[in-house]
């Protein structure tokens, strides 16, 4: 009796740990949180990354600024990078604009983010699907500016 008590408790113990480690495999972070409640807020410590698609790029033929969307989390940022270290003089930059009509007009926030030399960077996102976006990246020795239309 003892015996089969023991077999049991073992059986009972293991499901226990393997409903508990299992899910820890591979883990996929649901996003947690959706559109406007999304803003300011990053995408990799959200969970919104995972199924982020690029919508817009602007380039300056070396460096560019991609427009990322998140579904899942119904928001938007900007991924700044620059595939070549050793050639920045002065900074670059990347931002995205939220605009409330497709015609730009008005503003409603804009993030920016410092492209890193050789390197890429992420601005926090801005949500909301109601809402018309646009990638910017800036020359910061020239002024040189590039934009992407709105999406």
């Amino acid at each position: 009796m003892r015996k089969k008590l023991s077999a049991r408790v073992s059986v009972v113990v293991t499901a226990a740990m393997a409903a508990v480690l299992i899910p820890l495999a591979g883990t996929s972070y649901a996003a947690s949180c959706s559109g406007t409640g999304c803003d300011n807020k990053g995408p990799v410590t959200y969970g919104c990354d995972g199924d982020a698609v690029t919508k817009k790029t602007v380039s300056d033929g070396i460096r560019k600024a991609e427009l990322r969307w998140s579904a899942s989390c119904q928001a938007a940022w900007v991924r700044g990078s620059d595939p070549t270290p050793g050639n920045d003089f002065w900074p670059h930059y990347a931002w995205i604009e939220k605009h409330s009509t497709a015609s730009g007009q008005p503003l409603v926030k804009a993030l920016y983010v410092t492209i890193p030399d050789g390197g890429s960077d992420w601005s926090n996102m801005l949500g909301g699907s109601n809402y018309y976006y646009r990638v910017c990246h800036e020359d910061g020795g020239t002024g040189e500016l590039w934009c992407s239309s709105y999406w």
